[in-house]
C-alpha cells in the first residue's frame, strides 16, 4: 500500500509541480453473500478489503478540474462551470462526484486530482465505488465541506447512477466507506440500518480467483434485471397491494403467485427472479448469525447455495464461474471439507469467485485451480488471497 501512496505523491509532483494538500484512501470490498439484493432493498453482507485507491488532491487557482490516473496514465480536464460525462469512463467516476456535490449545493473550487490503486479493474471488487468514495471524502477534506458520511454514501451512488449511467445500489459505496477491519458489514438497504460480524478466523482464509473475462452483457444485463424484478413486483402488488420491493416479499408470496408470475414470460423469467431475491435475502439472514456463532460449516453451505441461485435462478453467472465452483467441488473430494464455500461475486457474467477455504490448503488449491483452469480455458487465472480491512480514512 506504502508503493502505492508513494507512486500518487511523486506523480502528483511531476504533474503539477507541487505535493498534494490531502490524499485519502478507499478500499474495494468483497461481498460475503447477498448479490443482487440491494437494488431490491434487501439484505447485503459486504467487507472491506487490504485493496484499495488513493486520490491526492490539491487547489487550484482557477475554476478547471485537472484530474490524472496514474495507473493508465491518462489525464483529463473539465470546468466547474460545465461538468458533462466525457469518453474517458474512468473520469467518468470522479465527475459524477463533483456534478453530484454541486447539485447539493456544495461550495467548493477548482482542484487537481491524482489517482491510482491496486484494485484489479473488472474484477468485481468495486473499483469504482472506491474512486468515488476517495474522491469525496478527498473534496471534503480539502474544503472543509463536513459531509456526513450517510450523506456521502447516498451521493456516491447518485453520481453513478445519474452520472456514470449504472443503476447500481448502494452495498459497494457503504462498505468502502463503513468497513471496519476484521468485521463484515451486514446491511438492510431498506433503511441502511447495520450491525458487524466479527470476522477473523486463522484457520480459513478469503480467496479470490479472477476469470479474467468481463462479458459485455454485465452492463445491459445488470438494468435488465433491474427491470424485471420492477416487474415482478407489479405482479405481486395485484395480489399484495402494499408491498414497495422484493424485500417486503416471502418466498411463500412468490409461491401464491406462481401462477401470475409465469404467465407474463413463457421461460418463467419474472418467477425466477423473485424466488432467487427472496431466497437470498434469506440466506443473508442467516449466515450473520453463522457468523456470530462462529459457524464457518454453514456460512460456507449458504455460500454454494447463493451461487446455485445466481447461476440457474438469476440468470448472470458465466462458464468460468461456474468451472471455477465446479473445481472446489471437485478438490473437496480429494481433501474434504478444504473448501467450505465457493461463489461468484459481484454484477456477474466475469469477474471473481470468492472462496473460504482452509488457510492450510490454499496454496495446493491454488496451483489445482490454475492448471484446471489454464487446461479448460488457456489461461491462468490470478489469485488473491484478502483481509478484511477499514474503510475509507485520510492518510495525508
Amino acid at each position: 500500500m506504502k508503493l502505492i501512496l508513494s507512486t500518487v505523491k511523486q506523480d502528483f509532483l511531476k504533474v503539477h509541480g507541487e505535493s498534494p494538500k490531502v490524499v485519502v484512501c478507499a478500499p474495494g470490498r468483497i461481498n460475503l453473500i447477498g448479490e443482487h439484493t440491494d437494488y431490491n432493498d434487501g439484505f447485503v453482507f459486504p467487507a472491506a478489503i487490504d485493496r484499495e485507491i488513493y486520490v491526492a488532491i490539491g487547489h487550484r487557482n482557477d475554476q478547471k478540474i485537472m484530474i490524472f490516473s496514474s495507473d493508465l496514465n491518462d489525464h483529463f480536464m473539465a470546468n466547474l462551470a460545465n461538468i458533462q460525462p466525457c469518453s474517458k469512463r474512468w473520469a467518468n467516476y470522479v465527475l459524477g462526484v463533483i456534478s453530484t456535490l454541486q447539485q447539493h449545493n456544495y461550495k467548493f473550487g477548482g482542484m487537481n486530482i491524482v489517482f491510482g490503486g491496486d484494485i484489479p479493474l473488472g474484477s468485481g471488487l468495486s473499483s469504482s465505488a472506491a474512486l468515488e468514495c476517495a474522491t469525496i471524502r478527498a473534496i471534503d477534506e480539502l474544503f472543509d465541506l463536513k459531509i456526513p458520511k450517510i450523506e456521502s454514501i447516498k451521493m456516491t451512488q447518485q453520481a453513478e447512477n445519474q452520472f456514470v449511467g449504472v443503476q447500481c445500489g448502494i452495498m459497494d459505496m457503504f462498505a468502502s466507506v463503513m468497513g471496519k477491519s476484521n468485521q463484515a458489514v451486514c446491511l438492510d438497504c431498506r433503511d441502511l440500518t447495520f450491525q458487524y460480524a466479527p470476522f477473523n478466523f486463522s484457520t480459513h482464509q478469503l480467496l479470490l480467483i479472477n476469470t479474467g473475462v468481463k462479458h459485455s452483457l454485465v452492463d445491459s444485463e445488470y438494468n435488465t434485471r433491474r427491470a424485471e424484478c420492477a416487474e415482478g413486483v407489479e405482479i405481486l402488488k395485484q395480489v399484495y397491494p402494499n408491498i414497495t420491493s422484493l424485500r417486503n416479499v416471502t418466498l411463500a408470496m412468490v409461491e401464491a403467485v406462481k401462477d401470475q408470475l409465469f404467465a407474463s414470460r413463457d421461460t418463467h423469467t419474472i418467477y425466477k427472479r423473485c424466488a432467487y431475491v427472496c431466497a437470498e435475502n434469506e440466506r443473508v439472514e442467516q449466515a450473520a448469525i453463522s457468523l456470530q456463532q462462529a459457524d464457518l460449516q454453514t456460512f460456507g453451505a449458504l455460500m454454494y447455495a447463493s451461487h446455485e441461485g445466481l447461476q440457474h435462478q438469476y440468470d448472470v453467472s458465466c462458464e468460468e464461474l461456474d468451472f471455477l465452483v465446479a473445481c472446489t467441488h471437485t478438490y473437496n473430494k480429494q481433501h474434504p471439507k478444504a473448501i467450505l464455500g465457493a461463489r461468484m461475486m459481484g454484477g456477474g457474467f466475469g469477474g471473481c469467485t470468492l472462496n473460504l477455504i482452509d488457510a492450510n490448503q490454499v496454496e495446493d488449491f491454488i496451483l489445482f485451480a490454475q492448471n484446471a483452469y489454464g487446461d479448460a480455458f488457456q489461461r491462468i487465472p490470478e489469485c488473491t488471497i484478502v483481509a478484511i480491512a477499514d474503510g475509507v480514512r485520510r492518510v495525508l
